[in-house]
């Protein structure tokens, strides 16, 4: 593939560890971390400011301690899974605390702009009552940000919280040395709008500090609160499984929490109940509704012998079920994994921006004291100079650029998960925009994969019943869907088959053995000539035949009391396409996508699949260790290349390509490869992904450009005596919240 995994392929000797951090305000905290992170030796780090965690890989010499002690020397929290029990008492919601911090700025903020503004207001001594009311405001309303301002200077370094912290203390400060020192507490003093003209050493900034303060303050209420709408997917996720489970123990049903459930434990779903973990079916029938973990609309009909996952439910019937996987291994536990692991990436943009971040801050510091000084050589008023050195400070605040990409990736992710797809990281969004061809697996992907037998050509002289015994008691040794398909046929016809020696399988080409003394091939044509076995016009007669139907020929041959090998007809396995297919096909012709299937079916029943369906260009006979080759073919002809596949044999094929879309029905080995998973076999997921990854890649950098934007036009004016702090503190503030409404419209995609 064009780049390697970030998350889901740790190198050999490393684990991986997602720590939670506390103290981040801005996207330069998060850089700063991640920065120092991963100047540790073999540490990789990505760090989430809008999640608060940090996805660390790290050898076996750098422990988790030590990580936790390299972001605490930075100023920040961080704490280990282990210090993070599941059942630990939740802390209060930041969105609530900052919420009340800021109905009490608010209250305090209004008197204070009233007064301020409207002249004709302010009666004997008004601006010590407006002293009284903003203090608190910057002080007490405005404490984390302080905080972590002084922390920061502490270590040597400045963020987004530096900026605004310079900004209202300086403002509050200055006032308090006209209200103290200057002439501004005088009884009977009136303001003359501090934000528009020069009141000379006398001014005023009290409403700007407040207004600032309570701006900042509704800008990460809001924040606070779309980050927790953001992650509503995945929570929702969690919730999914069943707190308690009625298992059979001992001859007698008891109730205990899941989280006591162990592999191997047959456990009760009644009607309306949730499955509490991934199973097999051991008594019972019942409809099972996966729509909340996997989309899918309609509930599936399960029977004793059936798979069922945990978190699905059981609308009608009562079912028992074997535990097959508990805890970290079920498939909710795996999907929550991939979601969560997706969110803490960060696409190329993202990565550019952060990088911005990292020395934004010192340069806008910079920039306000050289505005500062260059308003005052000027010979403007010292009330200008500081009104503009202010609002560049304010004006600046980096947040913006530090939302854009993790609020998208969150909302896109979790909206993702809800209709069953899966995405591995940012970095897959880059690829979708650029793919022009898909190529797809033919069997489990456009088809079924359930094969059945559907004809037998037994050559003259040769029974039909001995034909499928023979081949049938071969075949039953090997689990590839056309050989079960063939000995699930012979046994249901002829009864009890007899067993195989020597048995030997032929990736792509079949299988030989012998069966009751004498030697069997059956596969394809071309296992048969490799055999010796000599060419017969009738065989030919009879593929063309098996192969004019649709279905895919098996040819059988077995030795003679001489021991030749010789062949004795052909069976026909045909394959049933998927209902969506169809649609899926037509609908990625849509989005301009030329389709190629891919298969190592024989030509004819390709371009029959192929044909009912509406792909375009078929590579028909391809061997399983030749799919990736037939990739790489493309992409010399300058495509760009999704492969959708779902077996073992489609792992490589997943990974060559430019974008890999593993069939979450298929195979673990095609799951990992891949970078999309579609947890549903529904091919018209595979639209739908390629749709939602370049909505997300599209809402993520149309929040960078608008973050970029804001700033870049903003500065000028700040700088120019044109924006006044107030007013800047909002624009600064709305921002945020507009990159962060922009994400949360992917909420909306269907």
């Amino acid at each position: 593939m064009s780049a390697p995994p970030t998350w889901d392929a740790p190198a050999r000797d490393t684990s991986r560890v997602e720590l939670a951090i506390t103290g981040m305000t801005c996207a330069s905290c998060a850089a700063r971390i991640e920065k120092r992170l991963n100047k540790l030796d073999g540490v990789r780090a990505g760090v989430n400011f809008a999640t608060g965690t940090a996805s660390v890989e790290h050898p076996a010499s750098v422990g988790v301690d030590d990580l936790v002690a390299t972001v605490e020397k930075l100023g920040y929290g961080a704490a280990p899974p282990s210090a993070r029990p599941d059942d630990a008492a939740p802390g209060p919601d930041r969105a609530d605390v900052l919420r009340h911090r800021l109905l009490v700025s608010i209250a305090l903020t209004l008197p204070v702009v009233v007064l301020a503004m409207v002249p004709a207001w302010q009666f004997t001594n008004w601006q010590w009552l407006s002293a009284i009311l903003a203090a608190p405001v910057v002080v007490w309303g405005g404490q984390d940000i302080h905080r972590a301002a002084w922390t920061n200077l502490r270590h040597g370094a400045a963020t987004m919280d530096t900026l605004v912290s310079v900004g209202t203390l300086a403002a509050l400060g200055w006032s308090f040395y006209a209200l103290f020192l200057g002439g501004a507490g005088m009884p009977g003093m009136t303001h003359p709008l501090s934000l528009t003209a020069d009141a000379g050493p006398d001014a005023l900034y009290l409403e700007v500090a407040a207004a600032v303060t309570t701006f900042v303050l509704a800008g990460r209420w809001f924040e606070a609160r779309a980050t927790r709408r953001a992650g509503d997917a995945l929570r929702a996720l969690l919730d999914l499984g069943a707190k308690d489970v009625a298992v059979r123990r001992d001859g007698r049903e008891e109730r205990i929490p899941v989280e006591r459930l162990v592999v191997g434990d047959e456990f009760v779903v009644r009607p309306g109940e949730t499955v509490a973990t991934d199973g097999v079916v051991v008594e019972g029938r019942a409809a099972v509704d996966a729509s909340a973990m996997t989309g899918e609309s309609v509930p599936v009909e399960v029977a004793p012998g059936d798979a069922v996952s945990g978190a699905t439910v059981a609308v009608g019937g009562r079912l028992v079920v074997r535990a097959d996987a508990v805890g970290a291994d079920t498939q909710l536990a795996r999907i929550a994994r991939r979601v969560a692991e997706a969110q803490n990436g960060k696409a190329a943009a993202q990565r550019l921006a952060d990088r911005v971040s990292a020395v934004f801050v010192p340069v806008v510091i910079a920039l306000s004291l050289g505005t500062l000084a260059v308003w005052l050589l000027a010979g403007a008023g010292s009330s200008a100079a500081f009104t503009a050195a202010v609002a560049v400070l304010i004006i600046a605040c980096p947040c913006a650029l530090g939302l854009a990409t993790p609020t998208a990736l969150m909302v896109g992710t979790g909206r993702g998960a809800q209709l069953g797809i899966l995405l591995r990281g940012p970095e897959v969004l880059e690829s979708t925009r650029r793919v022009d061809t898909v190529v797809l697996d033919k069997t489990g992907t456009v088809t079924t994969g359930e094969m059945s037998l559907s004809g037998v050509v037994a050559l003259p002289g040769v029974e039909e019943d001995e034909l499928l015994l023979r081949a049938g008691a071969l075949e039953d040794a090997s689990a590839h869907p056309v050989a079960r398909a063939v000995a699930d046929a012979a046994r249901a016809r002829l009864g009890d088959l007899p067993a195989a020696v020597d048995v030997v399988s032929r990736d792509g080409l079949g299988v030989t053995g012998t069966v009751d003394g004498r030697a069997v091939v059956v596969g394809r044509g071309r296992l048969l000539d490799e055999r010796g076995v000599p060419s017969d016009g009738a065989l030919a007669d009879a593929v063309a035949e098996v192969e004019a139907g649709g279905s895919t020929p098996v040819c059988v041959a077995w030795a003679d009391e001489l021991g030749v090998l010789r062949a004795r007809g052909v069976l026909a396995v045909a394959d049933t396409v998927r209902d969506t297919s169809a649609e899926a096909v037509a609908a990625l012709h849509a989005l301009g996508l030329r389709t190629v299937l891919l298969t190592g079916d024989h030509a004819t029943v390709a371009r029959t699949v192929a044909d009912r369906v509406g792909i375009d260009t078929v590579v028909a006979g391809v061997l399983p260790d030749g799919k990736a080759d037939e990739i790489a073919r493309l992409q010399d002809t300058g495509a760009v290349v999704a492969m959708v596949g779902d077996g073992v044999n489609d792992a490589a094929a997943l990974a060559r390509a430019d974008l890999g879309l593993a069939m979450g029905t298929g195979s673990d080995a095609a799951i990992e490869a891949g970078d999309l998973t579609l947890v549903r076999g529904d091919l018209r997921l595979v639209p739908d992904a390629l749709r939602l990854a370049r909505r997300t890649l599209r809402t993520i950098e149309g929040n960078l450009f608008w973050a970029f934007a804001y700033n870049v036009a903003a500065l000028p004016l700040a700088a120019l005596g044109l924006l006044n702090p107030m007013i800047a503190g909002a624009a600064m503030a709305f921002s945020s919240v507009f990159v962060v409404a922009n994400s949360l419209r992917l909420r909306r995609f269907t």
